[in-house]
């Protein structure tokens, strides 16, 4: 740090993204702050998703995403639980409500161990109907890995842990300009 107006790292945005960036980079000791033009932390994108905490089933083979996900998958189970972060992992049933859509789940199942994802069970009617009363379908695939997560947790965690690090989340401070050098980068906050 050189002055005051200086910093070793700056994250636009206070969403679960940004405040994951920002919390790793405080874990690695850069002096990080995150400017979010809002009054509070996760109220984008973040704030709409599905909370669903995927196993990583429908990805093409061997893609940064199918990688990505699958490993991320466990590394977030772990985070939520020893952070208190509200989820569970309740599986999901992906269906075929006709006969000519059952080998669609076989083939979906095939790219999904391809993938890593290791824990699937093909269902047939009976077997999913009785997880499911209400569920009318020819067969389903059962996903153990999928789940489900407060995202609004989860960000006040990520914020948790960036200012034990030291990281600082700066609301109201949106970014009016940004102009990059090989010497600095300078950033103009409303």
């Amino acid at each position: 740090m050189n002055d005051e107006s200086s910093v070793d790292a700056i994250v636009i945005g206070a969403g679960v993204v940004g405040l994951a960036v920002a919390r790793a980079l405080a874990l690695r000791g850069l002096e990080t702050v995150v400017l979010e033009r809002e009054a509070a932390i996760g109220t984008g994108i973040s704030s709409r998703n599905s909370e669903v905490i995927h196993a990583g089933l429908y990805y093409t083979r061997d893609s940064l995403k199918a990688k990505l996900c699958v490993g991320g998958r466990e590394q977030l189970y772990a985070y939520c639980a020893t952070h208190g972060v509200a989820h569970r992992r309740c599986g999901k049933l992906v269906v075929a409500t006709s006969r000519d859509q059952v080998p669609a789940l076989a083939a979906l199942a095939q790219r999904a161990r391809e993938n890593g994802v290791t824990d699937l069970q093909m269902l047939g009617e009976a077997e999913a109907c009785a997880m499911e009363p209400a569920l009318r379908c020819k067969g389903a695939l059962l996903s153990p890995s999928s789940g489900i997560i407060d995202s609004h947790g989860l960000m006040l965690a990520l914020q948790g842990d960036l200012e034990r690090a030291g990281g600082a989340v700066a609301l109201r401070s949106p970014v009016d300009a940004l102009r990059c050098s090989a010497a600095a980068h300078l950033l103009e906050v409303d």
